[in-house]
């Protein structure tokens, strides 16, 4: 498969990488800082590195960089620093998100390409009634007004679900929602639900990155997983034992 993944050099982005070049797909990925990524994938021929901030591509070339993909995945964020959070560009994710998805209608591919959003629990699914508590509310508002990441996060998926929505012709689309993200150096079991089954603030599951990693490369790869939560936004949590 013909794969892009902006964001490729994060904690996430690395592994999916791997996964996926590990297991023979041709994949593109959009980097500011190509030496971020470990040698022995820099040098692997079935990657193609686009050196460039993707905000600063130009849209006919994103059009070329979308073009033949059976799937891009977006595991964009913003560096945890003053300027990370507080700097420019605030809407990052948001506007990659859109930027992305115009250049994949205006290749007007035969069949539906696959866009996959690396997003967070802390973001509720409004197109079902998920409950959050009264206490939870207020602590999200106040990060809407303290945090830019956390609405950049919440403007990406509405845009998902409000303008590409769930019958477009062009695009399908699914939303991941890890909840506290850790490090591990290799796969467990990990559990996928339509909604949080604990609150992200007050009592928050543990989710592994290496594990967001390989449900995202199983949900571009096995198709009967896809049709399964297309158009929603599945949480993982891994297993506890």
């Amino acid at each position: 498969m013909n794969i892009l993944i902006a964001g490729a050099t994060g904690a996430t982005g690395k592994l999916l990488v791997e996964k996926l070049l590990n297991n023979g797909h041709n994949l593109k990925a959009i980097v500011r800082t190509p030496n971020n990524l470990p040698t022995h994938l820099l040098s692997n021929n079935n990657l193609t590195i686009i050196k460039a901030s993707i905000l600063n591509l130009t849209n006919q070339e994103l059009i070329e960089h979308t073009k033949d993909t059976h799937a891009v995945v977006s595991c964009l964020g913003h560096n945890v620093s003053f300027k990370g959070i507080y700097g420019n560009p605030r809407k990052l994710v948001r506007d990659a998100t859109k930027r992305l998805c115009k250049a994949i209608k205006a290749n007007n591919p035969k069949n539906k390409t696959k866009y996959i959003l690396m997003n967070t629990t802390g973001n509720s699914n409004r197109d079902l009634k998920e409950k959050v508590s009264c206490p939870q509310k207020c602590v999200i508002a106040l990060l809407r007004l303290l945090l830019p990441p956390h609405v950049d996060n919440e403007k990406a998926a509405d845009y998902l679900r409000t303008q590409i929505g769930q019958n477009d012709n062009q695009i399908e689309w699914i939303a991941v929602r890890p909840d506290a993200l850790i490090n591990n150096e290799t796969e467990t079991q990990y559990n996928i639900f339509q909604s949080p089954n604990r609150s992200p603030i007050f009592n928050p599951g543990k989710t592994s990155r290496i594990n967001v990693a390989a449900f995202m490369h199983e949900l571009i790869t096995n198709n009967k997983l896809w049709q399964q939560w297309k158009g929603q936004m599945p949480v993982i949590y891994n297993q506890e034992s």
